[in-house]
């Protein structure tokens, strides 16, 4: 296992001041964070000029990118076009992980279902990975349903954001059993009423998540997914040093 952070840790910077942002924290591995909205990179791009797309993906500062966590708006076959882009550009980038968003809470599940297999089938053709990731309000905020999907869907991952099964429930446990399909992993320190509070505030066991992907031998990345705050006495800099010096004291033990 390594430490990354994922470039949505600076959503309000251009690429470029993000990553150097990220290098100057000493971290080695991002996650970029693709949507239309984002000042880092876009589905259009990826779509539109894919030799810039690759340019923004090699030019890291020598940061590894780990994956993408892609926010697709488009519907229909042009959903699937615009994804297919996306596995070319981590196939020449040599990008392991494709993070999507599942559909909302209220999505029919055989429908959830096809259109996982869909990106499934199209991701092997590239050599690259598909999670879906957990989020509060989407078909991955159960559990269950996480874990009859993957179990439908062979060869789809789960980028796993704790934080999100813990709002409500600070000492849920119900997500242990999703260990086996994780692809991905993002972190923050978390309380059942916060998504996101100071770190050592919340109340997030990061030395029992690392435990538990151990036993599965999972050697992928830890991502720091901390946002900024407009709270003026939160060091936003200093929160994404000490989860990661933190990580990184648990990764070695």
């Amino acid at each position: 296992m390594f430490v990354a952070a994922t470039t949505q840790c600076y959503p309000d910077l251009p690429f470029d001041q993000a990553i150097e942002k990220l290098a100057h924290l000493e971290f080695s591995h991002i996650d970029i964070h693709v949507s239309e909205d984002s000042n880092h990179l876009k589905p259009s791009q990826i779509v539109n000029d894919p030799q810039q797309a690759l340019a923004i993906c090699l030019g890291t500062r020598r940061l590894i990118v780990t994956g993408l966590s892609l926010h697709i708006s488009e519907t229909g076959d042009a959903y699937f076009d615009t994804f297919t882009k996306c596995c070319e550009l981590a196939k020449a980038a040599k990008i392991v992980t494709l993070t999507v968003e599942s559909g909302e809470q209220g999505t029919p599940f055989n429908e959830e279902v096809e259109r996982y297999k869909s990106l499934v089938k199209i991701a092997e053709k590239h050599g690259v990975r598909v999670a879906m990731r957990t989020r509060e309000g989407n078909l991955s905020a159960d559990p269950d349903t996480v874990s009859v999907i993957c179990g439908h869907v062979k060869g789809l991952g789960l980028s796993l954001d704790p934080s999100h099964y813990m709002l409500g429930n600070a000492e849920t446990t119900a997500y242990d059993k999703l260990m086996q399909y994780v692809h991905n992993v993002y972190l923050r320190d978390s309380t059942a009423e916060k998504l996101q509070v100071r770190v050592g505030q919340g109340v997030v066991d990061y030395g029992r998540i690392i435990s538990q992907l151990r036993s599965t031998k999972y050697q992928r990345a830890l991502c720091v997914d901390i946002q900024p705050t407009d709270d003026p006495e939160i060091d936003h800099d200093g929160e994404l040093r000490k989860l990661r010096l933190l990580l990184e004291s648990l990764v070695l033990v």
